[in-house]
């Protein structure tokens, strides 16, 4: 007899709202995190771009947590089985600034689901719409990429090479992803999945050469780059992941401004693009 099989499309216009008083305190432990001594940073200050992800945290009760530490599927977010979960990337628009102390509401929506065969087996894609709102003003439109994909073959260890000299007109920066950090970052976002921390699972159980960088902290560490070159406010921003970065060598953070608009990519010890962001600033 076939196995039945859940129709995920069901999934689609599924709403979430999640509240929050954006307290001082997981602001105050990111910039411990990311070593800034300089954003201002009190009840009533502006939240830096991509630290509301540090905010509308699940709080998924222990017993409910997978093996692999994600929470289990099936709630907000369809029960798709294959394995892998990876945040691969978003499309953001900063309205206007978050204000720390002050209540905000997520209201999060699924607007897509597709399923796709790859050459690493099977694959799903959720497209999920957050809109971000405080004091009945929307604040930040956030489209994020989740993809599921099915295991695949073991994950092979960097290479490692001499990246070639940048031109002086390029902003850069070199990030030593030890474990301290992943597990900050893990913390500051309530993710308990398995991969960032515990290298027994990654390397026995979802194959990977050592502990995986989260896909949001490149991004964060992306903007971060951004914030320390450049004043201007952004507009928008978005970003793609294209390949895994890991704790055993350091990555390269590049950016480039060219009109107002920033590129801005993260590359592996191999010199490989690992993900590439592009940001649009406002006019100095």
């Amino acid at each position: 007899m076939t196995e039945s099989r859940i129709p995920y499309t069901q999934w689609i216009g599924r709403h979430e709202i999640t509240d929050d008083d954006l307290g001082l305190a997981p602001a105050l432990a990111a910039a411990a995190t990311f070593d800034d001594t300089v954003t201002p940073l009190g009840n009533g200050s502006a939240l830096p771009p991509l630290w509301h992800w540090f905010y509308f945290l699940p709080k998924t009760p222990q017993a409910l947590l997978g093996v692999d530490g994600h929470p289990q599927r099936g709630g907000f977010m369809p029960p798709i089985p294959y394995p892998r979960r990876m945040f691969a990337g978003a499309r953001l628009r900063f309205h206007r600034p978050l204000i720390i102390g002050q209540p905000a509401r997520r209201e999060a929506v699924i607007r897509d689901i597709k399923e796709k065969s790859g050459r690493s087996g099977s694959l799903a894609f959720v497209s999920v719409l957050c809109r971000f709102y405080q004091d009945g003003a929307l604040c930040i439109e956030e489209e994020q990429d989740i993809v599921y994909r099915e295991p695949g073959p073991a994950v092979a260890c960097p290479r490692v090479i001499d990246w070639p000299p940048l031109p002086s007109c390029v902003w850069s920066r070199i990030v030593e992803p030890e474990p301290r950090l992943l597990f900050r970052f893990s913390a500051l976002t309530f993710n308990a999945h398995r991969i960032h921390y515990d290298r027994p699972y990654a390397i026995n159980e979802e194959g990977y050469p050592g502990l995986v960088v989260h896909g949001p902290l490149t991004a964060v560490l992306l903007m971060e780059l951004l914030r320390r070159e450049t004043a201007q406010a952004v507009l928008d921003y978005s970003f793609r992941g294209l390949a895994p970065l890991f704790d055993l060598a350091p990555f390269r953070l590049v950016g480039t401004l060219v009109d107002g608009r920033v590129s801005l990519e993260a590359q592996g010890p191999d010199g490989a693009a690992a993900m590439r962001a592009s940001a649009e600033l406002a006019p100095a």
